[in-house]
């Protein structure tokens, strides 16, 4: 057994077989968490996310198939077992074609049962059967409690297997460039250069130069020949942040590496060969922009082989405390503070925050609460300044309908010079109604009437 044991969830309403199994996992060496119902698995599954689940068939409530669609929905590279009595085998097999990794006819042999769990184990990235380079250290800079984001590691794990262009989905600051870069540290290039770069950040002449290289004498100040990121990177990784922003121009040149396996710096007849593997990331939708004439079609399918969609961190906000206290841990060293942790009413106030710059604004606060604190504890002012008196917290649905609600409705009195009537129709409310909401909000439509001339 590997030395990080892999963790299965069994789920069975039969308790006496649930403890059998439990037993023999936890003697085969696998840390064992065993639930009576198919509901009590998808609250584990809330929290945690084992490396493979073992259900029976017919449970009461809901039956073991329906776990296994609830899962497969949201945790698709999460392997399933069946376990199933003889005369629901042609259920099982069904379940199999519809994606369930396999099925135990009872009553069955531990051998049977063990060969059968170190199969499903070995598709999953860090877990018994992987390569040298387990799930712990390549993705270790990833840090998650999440069951969405764990589920995102898998896949990652999965994809740096093979040869695939990947291209990877998120808003500013989720951290694109670290997936790719643990992509990379699980493939077998790992070994070669990973180098990255932001197509937006460069002016597009120098970005030719720098992702093709260039020959001397090519453009005024080429003084000497210079060798492009596509060669740097050769029998490595070349991350292309931000590809959306990529000029069409360079987009054709790529799209011929890409082809190719070739590359002809600016300037030069000659082509080389270059054995590269390409991500990519962006924050814009790539389907808009086809749509739009500003990103080639041909160029997307040859980058968008696999995707992977990192969710913003308000949608992992269990992931908030763990990563601001890591970041703590950081920061207090480098400035050399002395700093135990977060109150609770500052902890609080980062968990409801909106974070619109994800996971690096994140950084940057606790950052700047460490290098101002004079106390063991970060307090709840601190973070409120660090992260801007101006920035929009999360608030209650009750708070955010409401907010809404007057907005939309000064929105409409605005437009309409304040005409209630005028204001109703555009609202498809009627007067009255209307009227009710104005009261409401203490919205008086005489202010929003135009000046006369």
């Amino acid at each position: 057994m590997p030395d990080s044991n892999p963790r299965i969830l069994i789920v069975d309403d039969d308790t006496d077989l649930l403890e059998l199994l439990t037993i023999r996992l936890t003697a085969a060496g696998y840390k064992v968490e065993a639930v009576p119902s198919a509901e009590m698995a998808l609250n584990y599954l809330d929290v945690s996310r084992p490396q493979l689940v073992i259900s029976d068939m017919q449970m009461s409530g809901m039956d073991g198939m329906a776990l296994f669609e609830q899962i497969h929905r949201t945790l698709p590279t999460l392997p399933v077992i069946i376990l199933t009595a003889h005369g629901t085998i042609p259920d099982a097999v069904a379940a199999v074609q519809r994606g369930v990794f396999g099925y135990l006819a009872k009553p069955f042999d531990s051998k049977t049962l063990l060969a059968n769990i170190s199969q499903a184990l070995r598709l999953a990235p860090g877990t018994a059967g992987q390569n040298e380079t387990s799930q712990a250290s390549w993705s270790k800079t990833i840090i998650t409690q999440s069951a969405v984001m764990e589920d995102l590691l898998t896949k990652a794990g999965l994809v740096a297997e093979g040869d695939a262009s990947v291209l990877i989905y998120g808003e500013s600051g989720v951290g694109k460039e670290l997936f790719a870069h643990a992509i990379h540290e699980a493939s077998k290039r790992r070994h070669y250069p990973f180098v990255a770069i932001n197509c937006a950040a460069i002016p597009e002449q120098l970005l030719e130069s720098e992702l093709f290289g260039h020959v001397k004498g090519a453009f005024t100040g080429a003084v000497r020949d210079h060798k492009g990121l596509l060669q740097l990177a050769e029998k490595g990784t070349l991350f292309l942040d931000e590809i959306g922003d990529m000029p069409l121009l360079l987009q054709v040149k790529l799209l011929r590496v890409l082809q190719e396996r070739q590359v002809r710096p600016v300037g030069s007849m000659q082509t080389i060969p270059v054995n590269v593997r390409i991500i990519s990331a962006t924050h814009r939708d790539l389907k808009v922009e086809i749509a739009n004439g500003s990103f080639r079609e041909d160029l997307y399918y040859r980058l968008d082989v696999v995707a992977l969609t990192i969710p913003v961190l308000s949608q992992r906000r269990e992931d908030i405390p763990l990563l601001a206290n890591h970041f703590l841990g950081t920061f207090s060293v480098k400035y050399d503070k002395n700093i135990n942790g977060f109150s609770p009413e500052a902890m609080e106030m980062m968990v409801g925050a909106s974070w619109p710059g994800n996971v690096r604004q994140l950084m940057n606060v606790v950052e700047q609460c460490v290098a101002l604190s004079t106390a063991p504890l970060i307090s709840p002012v601190l973070v409120y300044d660090a992260m801007h008196k101006e920035e929009e917290q999360l608030v209650s649905f009750e708070d955010a309908r409401k907010s809404f609600e007057r907005d939309y409705l000064v929105r409409v009195l605005k437009i309409t010079g304040g005409n209630v009537t005028q204001a109703a129709r555009l609202a498809k409310r009627n007067r009255t109604e209307f009227y009710k909401l104005l009261q409401r909000y203490q919205l008086d439509p005489s202010v929003f009437k135009q000046p006369q001339g």
